[in-house]
Parts: structure tokens; C-alpha cells; sequence
């Protein structure tokens, strides 16, 4: 969002006459702003505690573990909590090639499968096609650069104001259930994008094009914005968490890549209906793998969450087939049903 505001602060800088034209030069290096001010907040953090005591050093570990509790009990109870977990952890990966069994185990290969997934579909979703090409999607709808920068910068605005929710909604309603609400409605807003470059050039078409990519930021924030790195953090077991987190990372930022680099050329190849309707049916093909192959990890403790991706891929998908008619017999037709047995068995 701040590089959003540099941009509309430095985009019309004026330059002298006889000068070469270097205000392009301006704006991208004013995107370097706000990250000087996070650099300066990272000697203001601590370091992690976990970190300290991998390397022994556990009064530095207890120091900075002191800065995050309320008191100086809490902090001796959870420095020893971690001291087991490290020890446990040493334990499990002792002879063990790690990268071997986390593609070679069923259990994590289905966690990795499934951050695969939210990962891949946090750029797939097109939210980067929006946050990169955002001033030049507006200005190709009719809007001049100052007005594109401004309207770009609320992209930002609106999708910090609504990942607040997600707070309080990843924990209650639930990782898959925000994907299953958001993904079709994500479709839909590329949709009313991307047919808005029918209407005639004037207000319509800039108006269309606005509320669907508005619409669409509103309905990311709290969806596929924050669900992909919560998912990935807690989908592996503990002694392999680093390779998890590092392979959940590496596909989300080389999609992005990927996105980026792509988008000039499936605009011109497409057009922008075209380009914006490529990643509306993303979304639609997100919708049915979340529903049918995503397991919910929400409220479940790590020997739960070994349960969970414990069971195979095609049993998961044939019981949310079998679901589908009692739903509709449940919501549609709004009629009186048994209840349906879980499918987690959690053994205490």
C-alpha cells in the first residue's frame, strides 16, 4: 500500500525543460521508500528465540522470549517448551534424509501437494496481475496516468483494510471454507472485469472496470491472501517444517515470477477479456480441487494434523462427491437430513 502512495506522490514530479525524461526513473525508485523504514524496524525486533537456542545461547533466548510475554514466568515456561520441541525435532531427523521423506512419505507429500496448491493459487488467482500492471489496466480503460495512479493506490487501500477481518475469520470460519467462499466469487469480479472492455469507452467501461477489480481486492484480502502461508506453516510435521515452509515459499514467489513476466504478452495475445477470463477459470478450477482435495487444517493439533493428511487424496475427494447431495437436499431443497459421519476419526 505505501508503494501504491509513493507512486501517486512522486508520479507528477515535473521535470526542467532540456532535461532528459527520467520521471519514470523517479517513480520506480520511489517504491524504495517504504521498504528503508521496514529495514530500520528490523534492528527494532528480536531475534528468534528458537534461533538463539539451536545455536546455545539460551540466556539470549530467554531475553528476547521475555520481550514477547507478559511475564517472566510465561517466558522460563515457553523456553523450556522449546527446548524439548529441538530436542524432539534432533531426535526425528537423526539419519534421515529430509528432503527424501518429505516427498517420499505419504503423509507429507499430500502437506506438500496442498501447500503446493494455496501457494500456486495465491498468484494464479491474478491478485499480482492487479498489484504489478494495475495503473496500466486502468489507463487501457480510459483512465488518464494521474487518475490510474490514484485508483491504483486504492487497490492497495482496500486490500489492507479488508485482510483485518481475516484475523478474526481464519481461526473461526476456517483456512478451506474461506477458499471455497472466495474463489468462485475472485471468478466472478475477473469476469466483470474483463467484459467491462466491451462497453464503449467513457464512464461504463471505467466504472466496470473499477468495481470488479475493487470487488475482487475485497474479496482476496481475507481469502487467498493470508490462508496460503498460515496453511503451509502448519501443514508439515515439526522435523521437516523448514523444508516445507522453504519449498511453500519458493512456488509462490516463482509463480509470481512467472506471472509478471507473463501477463504483457497474454494481454496482447488475449486481450483483456481474454487475459482477465484466463484467470477467472483459475479460480473456478481452484474452487474444485479446494473443495474436493484440500484437507481443513483449522483447530487441529500437530497428531491431528497427521490423522488429516494421512488420509489419501481420492478418499477425501469420493466423501465430498458423496456430499454433494446432501447439501443440496440440506440447503436447497431445504429439507430435514441425517447428520453425515465425519471424516476425521481424532483419536485422543
Amino acid at each position: 500500500m505505501l508503494g501504491f502512495v509513493a507512486g501517486v506522490v512522486f508520479g507528477e514530479v515535473r521535470i526542467p525543460a532540456g532535461v532528459d525524461d527520467t520521471q519514470w526513473r523517479i517513480i520506480l525508485g520511489s517504491t524504495a521508500i517504504p521498504p528503508i523504514f521496514v529495514c530500520i524496524q528490523v534492528y527494532l525486533v528480536p531475534e528468534s528465540p528458537r534461533w538463539y537456542m539451536s545455536k546455545g545461547k539460551y540466556d539470549k533466548a530467554f531475553a528476547s522470549l521475555q520481550r514477547f510475554r507478559w511475564s517472566r514466568f510465561q517466558a522460563a515456561r515457553d523456553l523450556y517448551y522449546i527446548h524439548k520441541q529441538i530436542a524432539i525435532e534432533y531426535e526425528l531427523q537423526k539419519g534421515k534424509n529430509l528432503w527424501k521423506e518429505f516427498f517420499g512419505v505419504p503423509r507429507n507429500r499430500r502437506a506438500a501437494q496442498s501447500s503446493f496448491f494455496v501457494m500456486f493459487m495465491q498468484q494464479f488467482c491474478g491478485v499480482n496481475v492487479i498489484a504489478y500492471y494495475s495503473t496500466v489496466i486502468f489507463q487501457t480503460s480510459g483512465f488518464n496516468r494521474s487518475n490510474a495512479l490514484l485508483v491504483s493506490m486504492g487497490t492497495g487501500i482496500v486490500n489492507w483494510l479488508f485482510a483485518i477481518p481475516a484475523v478474526y475469520t481464519i481461526d473461526t470460519f476456517g483456512r478451506r471454507n474461506l477458499l471455497l467462499v472466495t474463489f468462485p466469487l475472485m471468478a466472478i469480479m475477473l469476469l466483470i472485469t474483463g467484459f467491462s472492455f466491451y462497453a464503449p469507452e467513457g464512464k461504463g467501461r471505467l466504472a466496470g472496470v473499477a468495481t470488479g477489480i475493487y470487488l475482487f481486492m475485497v474479496v482476496y484480502s481475507p481469502g487467498e491472501g493470508p490462508v496460503p502461508f498460515t496453511y503451509s506453516a502448519e501443514a508439515f510435521p515439526l522435523y521437516i517444517r523448514e523444508y516445507g515452509m522453504a519449498f511453500a515459499t519458493a512456488t509462490t514467489w516463482g509463480f509470481n515470477f512467472i506471472l509478471s513476466l507473463t501477463w504483457p504478452a497474454l494481454e496482447q495475445a488475449f486481450t483483456p477479456t481474454g487475459a482477465f477470463g484466463f484467470y477467472a477459470a483459475w479460480n473456478f478450477f481452484g474452487w474444485g480441487f479446494a473443495y474436493f482435495c484440500l484437507p481443513e487444517t483449522k483447530e487441529r493439533t500437530l497428531e491431528e494434523l497427521d490423522q488429516v493428511f494421512s488420509l489419501k487424496t481420492t478418499d477425501h475427494a469420493r466423501y465430498y462427491f458423496g456430499m454433494l447431495p446432501w447439501y443440496f437436499r440440506k440447503y436447497v431443497l431445504r429439507g430435514d437430513v441425517e447428520n453425515r459421519t465425519p471424516l476425521y476419526t481424532v483419536e485422543n
